[in-house]
């Protein structure tokens, strides 16, 4: 009994904690975004760069180039890849967006390269993108077939284009997105502070730290007041929400003032810094707190523009991607707690001290189940090579860890189907395992030009593979 209600408390835990550390900043402003790209951007413009009649090298190019502008992690990334997948992106290129966006985005390179090393942050950049085409191109050459009927389906618009009007509301969406996850030093400077005394929030913070506590070997951040406060006011969104987001649709209402008007207060306030003090709690107005508050204040002028069906649409299409993967989300970081608390850190460093087949493959479980929110990857990978881990090991968990966690699979799987969404993570799996694999070779003295050649052998191989099974599946049966 006591061993289950450890295990219940650290999948809550990690709930709590997610919730407050990371949904706020990163993932409401992707989901208004995503219902955006639904409800206002045409769907011959999608169509047009990654779509199934856009030459490669542009589909491809331009999923990877939009990828690495966003630094988000793989659970921020769905509902945009839900966005442009609905709107006709072709599976190859939605495929490369998912894939390269949470792995090789600039803010990951570049803290990679400042942490680990610019070898690593090269590694990175490279087997991200050749693997993450790589991905996309075998899923469409796989997925064919149904790729094609879910894109006929679909009826196109010719001739449409993005407005001037709808490009800078967008523009604006993603400003907050990016504001509120770069880690910019002008962002998280202090502008002025103010110390509210509160004396039981000591107190209270300590007890949060005894049912929240921190555990940096594992990913545990704790739980603070701030903190708390956000999860009260998500709850309060949710609440509103359901009825001012989800009925929208039969125009404005009350609670769908009241949710926009939550959610800005939210994200203003999961802004500013907050630290505990003897007396209370220091209150500081950051950059990055004036910045959020000013893109939140420029939406509203923007949206007036708008007629107000669109507006509505756009909220509307924003609730039905909540409702469709936050749950899993919620049940995913859950679910993430509780299967931590029976792997030890310690299992990995044993069996990943070399760069063995086995030891690759442990990096890319310990990614995928011990998973992090983005960017915190890196200073625990920095932690694990520190202890000994093996360079190639230490590549596959980089490669997996931003890539792979239950809840982006669940989420996945209700995107596209649980067949495709499998043979993804299998994918991610063995090229992961196989980046590892590479790189240490490289570390331990085998010469590059043979490890291109082995690399580019097995890619042409194993998409030769596909192609073969996918004729063998269309032709028609005697």
């Amino acid at each position: 009994m006591e061993l289950l209600l450890s295990v219940l408390q650290n999948g809550v835990a990690s709930l709590v904690s997610y919730l407050a550390a990371h949904v706020l900043l990163c993932l409401v402003p992707a989901f208004f975004i995503a219902g955006a790209l639904s409800a206002l951007v045409p769907q011959q413009s999608i169509i047009r760069f990654l779509g199934p009649a856009a030459p490669k090298w542009v589909s491809y190019s331009a999923a990877a180039g939009a990828g690495s502008l966003l630094a988000v992690c793989s659970c921020t990334i769905q509902p945009l890849f839900a966005g442009i997948y609905k709107k006709g992106a072709g599976l190859g290129p939605a495929i490369t967006f998912l894939f390269f966006a949470p792995a090789a985005n600039i803010l990951a390179l570049s803290y990679t390269g400042v942490a680990l090393g610019a070898d690593f942050a090269i590694a990175r950049i490279v087997l991200a993108l050749s693997f993450g085409v790589g991905i996309g191109m075998i899923m469409a050459i796989v997925f064919r077939e149904g790729d094609s009927a879910r894109l006929a389906d679909l009826a196109f618009a010719g001739g449409a284009s993005i407005s001037r009007q709808t490009l800078l509301f967008l523009a604006v969406l993603v400003a907050l997105l990016l504001a509120g996850t770069l880690k910019f030093d002008w962002l998280s400077a202090g502008l002025f502070s103010i110390e509210l005394p509160w004396a039981s929030g000591p107190a209270l913070q300590a007890q949060l730290g005894r049912w929240v506590p921190v555990d940096v070997a594992t990913g545990a951040e704790g739980l603070s007041v701030q903190g708390l406060v956000l999860i009260g006011l998500l709850g309060l969104i949710g609440l509103s929400a359901w009825r001012g987001l989800g009925l929208v649709d039969n125009g404005f209402n009350r609670q769908t003032w009241l949710t926009l008007g939550l959610t800005a207060l939210t994200l203003i306030f999961a802004a500013l810094g907050m630290r505990l003090t003897e007396n209370g709690f220091l209150l500081t107005l950051t950059g990055r707190g004036v910045v959020v508050a000013l893109l939140c204040a420029v939406l509203l002028p923007l949206a007036r523009r708008f007629e107000a069906w669109d507006m509505q649409q756009w909220l509307w299409e924003t609730w039905r991607f909540i409702r469709q993967i936050f749950p899993l989300l919620v049940v995913g970081v859950f679910l993430v707690g509780v299967i931590r608390s029976f792997i030890q850190p310690q299992w990995i460093q044993a069996v990943a001290g070399s760069n063995s087949l086995l030891g690759n493959l442990a990096g890319v479980v310990f990614g995928v189940f011990m998973y992090f929110p983005t960017l915190v990857e890196v200073p625990i990978a920095k932690m694990f090579l520190s202890l000994g881990m093996h360079p190639g090991p230490l590549i596959a968990y980089l490669m997996a860890d931003p890539e792979l966690s239950l809840q982006s699979i669940l989420i996945t799987s209700a995107i596209i189907g649980k067949l495709k969404a499998w043979t993804y993570v299998g994918l991610v799996a063995l090229f992961s395992t196989l980046s590892g694999l590479a790189y240490g070779a490289w570390v331990d003295g085998t010469p590059l030009l043979h490890l291109a050649l082995l690399l580019a052998g097995f890619m042409l191989l194993l998409t030769g593979s596909l192609h073969l099974i996918g004729r063998v599946n269309r032709a028609p049966a005697h």
